[in-house]
């Protein structure tokens, strides 16, 4: 079942966007960027995917195949973390390449490297649960909960860069790529990934929860 939405999902849904932002992976290679950004991208074309869903009555239309309410949530979300996922990833690689060129240190905020994976999990996680079920209480509204969600997305981007520049422990071992402090860096991503578990599990719930009291004509 599952496997059958979010084939609907990339084949019928999802806005032409969502691989046009994931190729902004690549933006670890412009030297002094605020790479945590590059994250934002991913949650725009989520954002145009549900917009187009809006327009071409998408949800009608899966609610009319042989599926319930919550199925219907599942394959948007499977569709949002396959996106987000394939993001990361993304940007994983390109901080591998990066490593392989004559680039400064990043100036602009984290190093591109393991806390920066990190970071991207908290954020697609806090943007999946303030996005999401603010989105299925009201299909037909999708800027209103998708601009609160880029308020608090840039404001924890904001925090993010304010720590890095006071707090030691976050300016000296997770901005940075000494070996030294590989486990600090590792236990950041792992943070990280936890939290997108955790925060998208909750989203998911909050949003079947919404859904399956929308009137939908």
């Amino acid at each position: 079942m599952l496997k059958n939405l979010l084939r609907k999902e990339l084949c019928l849904a999802m806005h032409p966007t969502g691989a046009l932002m994931l190729a902004l992976s690549a933006m670890v290679l412009i030297p002094n960027y605020p790479y945590t950004v590059i994250f934002f991208y991913s949650t725009l074309s989520l954002f145009f995917t549900c917009l187009q869903g809006r327009e071409n009555n998408d949800v009608s239309y899966t609610l009319t195949l042989p599926v319930a309410r919550r199925d219907a949530v599942r394959g948007r979300f499977a569709l949002a973390a396959l996106i987000e996922l394939a993001q990361l990833a993304l940007t994983g690689a390109f901080c591998l390449v990066r490593r392989s060129l004559p680039l400064p240190a990043n100036a602009a905020g984290l190093e591109a490297n393991l806390s920066l994976l990190g970071a991207g999990f908290l954020l697609f996680g806090v943007f999946n649960l303030v996005f999401f079920p603010r989105y299925y209480r009201n299909i037909e509204k999708v800027g209103a909960p998708f601009a609160l969600a880029s308020v608090v997305f840039f404001v924890l981007v904001a925090a993010g860069e304010a720590l890095e520049h006071a707090v030691p422990f976050v300016r000296d071992r997770l901005d940075s790529l000494d070996p030294a402090y590989l486990p600090a860096r590792l236990a950041a991503l792992a943070a990280g990934l936890v939290l997108w578990l955790l925060l998208t599990a909750l989203a998911y719930r909050r949003s079947v929860k919404f859904f399956s009291r929308l009137d939908i004509a």
